[in-house]
């Protein structure tokens, strides 16, 4: 175990603790007052561990809605995860099937976000780094989802005190950190300006799978970047042939 690499995913980890407390505890305030017992919701945090999927589900639940539909409802907001899995899947083939186990059910935005920058910083994603970055955020969660549901309404609507932009700008920031990527500005632009529309037209939580299928697409229809030349390879080669 490298002590070192778990207390880094920690400390990495933390900040987005912090930020998304407010809405686990805004998730068990909603889930006591539509009927969920303590037990049921805190389950629901642990299991599920998706904070816009719990909310759209425990609103779907209060107005009796048929249970596939809620299910379908929640893959709709959960399908970037599908996306994420394969898109780390190249820094993580080192992992055993337990770990790798762990680490899907641990795939939440901001786990996916640092965990690509990392590898493609060239720095090793190590088990014990995911872990590390991961529980800090897993366990709060679900904590402060069962504090929300034992003090209900005395939390109130986070948006009151300007907490419901904590959330918000932190997954800005994630998306920011990825602007220097080739063709960056045109998907992020085609994605959100997707969603926005299908937002007023189809509805939530459609519109969250539906703007990130059409930046995908753009990305997919895009030219790759060119390949930079190996100036120290070529170099290498030259040597070579003059010996």
């Amino acid at each position: 175990m490298n002590r070192a690499d778990f207390v880094e995913g920690l400390r990495g980890g933390f900040p987005v603790a912090l930020a998304s407390a407010p809405f686990g505890a805004l998730f068990g305030a909603l889930a006591a007052e539509q009927g969920m017992s303590l037990s049921e919701l805190t389950f629901m945090s642990a299991t599920v561990y998706a904070g816009a999927s719990q909310l759209v589900g425990i609103e779907l639940f209060g107005h009796n809605v048929q249970a596939w539909v809620i299910v379908l409802s929640i893959l709709a907001v959960n399908f970037r995860h599908v996306l994420y899995s394969a898109a780390i899947a190249r820094y993580i083939r080192h992992f055993t099937t337990l770990q790798k186990f762990f680490t899907f059910f641990l795939l939440v935005d901001p786990q996916f976000a640092e965990t690509v920058k990392r590898g493609e910083a060239g720095k090793p994603v190590t088990f014990i780094w995911y872990l590390g970055f991961g529980i800090v955020i897993y366990i709060p969660w679900v904590l402060v989802s069962l504090v929300g549901g034992m003090l209900g309404t005395l939390i109130g609507d986070p948006r009151t005190i300007g907490l419901d932009i904590l959330l918000p700008t932190y997954f800005l920031g994630i998306v920011l950190g990825f602007r220097k990527r080739d063709n960056f500005l045109p998907v992020a632009l085609t994605s959100a300006v997707a969603s926005v529309i299908a937002y007023h037209f189809v509805g939530s939580p459609w519109h969250v799978s539906l703007g990130a299928a059409a930046g995908i697409l753009l990305a997919a229809l895009l030219p790759l970047p060119a390949e930079e030349p190996d100036l120290e390879a070529d170099a290498l080669n030259i040597e070579t042939h003059e010996v």
